[in-house]
């Protein structure tokens, strides 16, 4: 048996040996050549490995993404280095049928033109490495520099649209999104990162992994992020008294991130805990503008602690216990007079248990069954003035979920399966709710694949929406008589290969939305409240293109047509554009990468008028071959520094906000 420092030696020289073995692989050839080397797996791996990958997010076990109920769209680790993706919000902006708001202070998502102005990434169901990471409170799917993650941890990104709540439950309204992280044997001992770009923002990383033959694993990594921002001018406080409409100093980030994984036999673990700290520039909510004070405080604790083993051959049982905490705090600044310091915030803590069976045990069948329950130990919210103390809101309550569920994926011929599953789910909202879903997918030849897809799925109404209160201004009502949200969704989905390098996917959808929930204002009493409203009918097409050269080239690209309107007056939602397109292209440029993106929004509606579409590019060279184990990066982003502006919510004075001019970053990633 060799000892433990003959291990580490070991360990180190294969690591070494791996970043030398990558760094001599991007040596000067063109990268058209049949068998050109190149600095990443997009060469090492085979065309049909690149257009059809496996996915686990689909049916909660691993499956090639043309057996998923789902067009399933997947992001490699190494898309997000060669283009220089900086948040998780960055990696989803990219995906067909898919867009991102941002208010200087969270990133939102919306799907198939829904995109409602208050809603926190709800309709999301957020999963690290297979766990829901969704806070109890809020339920909030966090995206952006609040995301508890390093992106430079994350394997690969998978998105799948459509109802989810027949294998996921509550929450998988518009999709799931699951973030699969890296395991400590795909990177090396030790490894440093560090990265500078525009208006202060810096970052570091520091990472150890190790693990032995038998399979053992642990990945201990830290990451510290900062931005000072930059000043910001609205012209809606341009006047003397608020700093003639410039926002100095207030749109600044920090950011502060742990995160551990590991593996032994048949056990698994993870923890994460992240810091952020984030300033408010736009003075939301009716405060005072330009006080220093403003800002946003979030942090979240999630551990897992799993158990998976082969119970014979052809079943598998998996047991999971998760914990996860979510504390918020918020200091918004009114002039009541006099200026005073109203602060908001949550506490949410929750654990639960779930049981997975995966079994093939009966010929043609893939089933698995589960079982989940957790308990919202804490569903906390208050509200207060701090200086003189004067409490409007200090609400404790509890709840618990429960959820049965069970698929079962069938071959009726070689070339048709069948994917039926159904969940039961119950809580203190919802006693009792059943969501199938179906899929038929028929592969009539080679290269082809249609999928047809029906399901179902909910929201609950969250403790924020129904029971949160607070006076004005900025202030809101509860509303404890708040109904789930329930959508049908339709799809048609039409995968072909074209030669051995590219595959078309085409998706003709239908989503019908009833009991939205969705936030008034009441310009007079500067109050809002949450209500549940009309029926709501997405239609739309979804085009798409993967293709890869053997050289290691890659291009995708999207279009997508949607119609999102309210089926009793057809009228057009806020923040719905009709009109998506995307296209990332890489190519290796002798010993660099160079990937190039763009992406046009078309035009959206906001609260009180209609801006127009626009498209940004952003460039990115990517190395790595500097020195042995060293990867660098340089991004610029806006390249063309367009003018450009999302819709405001309710809580604005601005009708748009405008987004960020051209920026760069430059980032180094050592290991050894």
């Amino acid at each position: 048996m060799k000892s433990r420092t003959d291990q580490k030696q070991h360990r180190l020289r294969r690591a070494i040996a791996a970043a030398s073995a990558i760094a001599l692989s991007t040596a000067c050839l063109p990268a058209a050549a049949e068998h050109a080397p190149a600095p990443d797996a997009l060469v090492t791996m085979s065309i049909e490995q690149l257009l059809d990958k496996e996915v686990y997010g689909a049916s909660r076990y691993l499956q090639n993404s043309s057996d998923a109920p789902s067009a399933v769209s997947v992001v490699t680790a190494d898309d997000i280095r060669h283009f220089g993706w900086r948040t998780l919000a960055d990696i989803l902006r990219t995906l067909p049928g898919l867009s991102v708001n941002y208010d200087r202070n969270y990133s939102y998502l919306g799907a198939r033109g829904f995109l409602r102005p208050g809603d926190y990434n709800t309709r999301f169901l957020l999963l690290v490495d297979g766990q829901r990471t969704n806070d109890a409170v809020y339920e909030q799917a966090s995206i952006g520099t609040e995301f508890m993650l390093d992106i430079d941890l994350i394997d690969r990104v998978e998105y799948v649209p459509g109802a989810g709540s027949s294998i996921y439950g509550a929450n998988a309204f518009f999709g799931v999104i699951n973030v699969v992280t890296k395991r400590a044997r795909d990177l090396p001992l030790v490894q440093v990162s560090g990265a500078a770009g525009k208006s202060g923002t810096t970052k570091g990383r520091a990472t150890l992994a190790m693990h032995d033959d038998a399979g053992a694993e642990l990945l201990l990594s830290a990451t510290r992020y900062r931005s000072t921002g930059a000043d910001l001018y609205y012209p809606q406080f341009d006047t003397p008294a608020n700093n003639n409409g410039i926002a100095r100093g207030l749109d600044h980030d920090l950011s502060n991130s742990v995160f551990a994984k590991g593996r032994a036999g048949p056990w698994r673990f993870s923890l994460a805990h992240s810091e952020r700290t984030k300033g408010i520039p736009t003075a939301s909510w009716g405060q005072v503008f330009n006080d220093p004070r403003s800002g946003t405080r979030d942090v979240q604790t999630s551990a897992q602690l799993g158990y998976r083993d082969l119970l014979s051959d052809r079943t598998e049982l998996a047991v999971n216990l998760s914990f996860g905490r979510y504390d918020y705090q918020g200091d918004y600044i009114y002039d009541l007079p006099p200026v005073s310091v109203q602060r908001d915030g949550s506490i949410g803590s929750w654990f639960g248990a779930d049981i997975k069976l995966l079994t093939t045990r009966f010929t043609g069948h893939k089933l698995v069954l589960g079982a989940v329950h957790a308990v919202d130990r804490r569903l906390d919210q208050y509200t207060y003035i701090v200086v003189p103390y004067a409490s409007s809101l200090d609400d404790h309550r509890r709840g618990r979920k429960t959820g049965l569920f069970i698929q079962d994926e069938i071959t009726l011929t070689p070339r048709l399966l069948l994917n039926a599953g159904l969940r039961w789910d119950s809580s203190e909202i919802t006693d009792s709710i059943v969501n199938p879903r179906l899929a038929l997918i028929y592969k009539p030849r080679t290269g082809t694949v249609v999928k047809g897809i029906f399901g179902t799925a909910y929201r609950d109404p969250n403790t924020y929406e129904m029971y949160y209160r607070a006076p004005a201004p900025g202030g809101q009502n509860p509303n404890p008589a708040l109904r789930p949200e329930r959508i049908r969704t339709h799809e048609l989905v039409v995968e072909q290969r074209i030669g051995q390098s590219s595959k078309v996917v085409a998706t003709l959808y239908q989503n019908v939305a009833s009991n939205l929930i969705t936030q008034t204002y009441d310009p007079v009493t500067l109050t809002s409240t949450f209500i549940n409203a009309s029926e709501a009918t997405a239609r739309g097409l979804e085009l798409s293109l993967d293709q890869a050269w053997r050289g290691g080239a890659r291009m995708r690209a999207s279009t997508s047509f949607q119609h999102t309107y309210d089926t009793a007056t057809g009228s057009h939602p806020v923040n719905s554009p009709d009109l998506l397109a995307k296209m990332n292209f890489s190519v290796p440029l002798g010993r660099v990468r160079a990937g190039i993106e763009a992406q046009y929004v078309g035009p959206r509606d906001t609260l009180t008028r209609r801006i127009g579409g626009y498209w940004i590019a952003n460039a990115t060279l990517f190395s790595a071959r500097l020195a042995k184990g060293l990867e660098m990066s340089a991004s610029i982003y806006n390249v063309f520094n367009r003018r450009y502006a999302d819709p405001g919510a309710n809580e604005h004075l601005q009708d748009s906000l405008r987004q960020d001019d051209r920026s760069w970053r430059l980032k180094f990633t050592y290991g050894f």
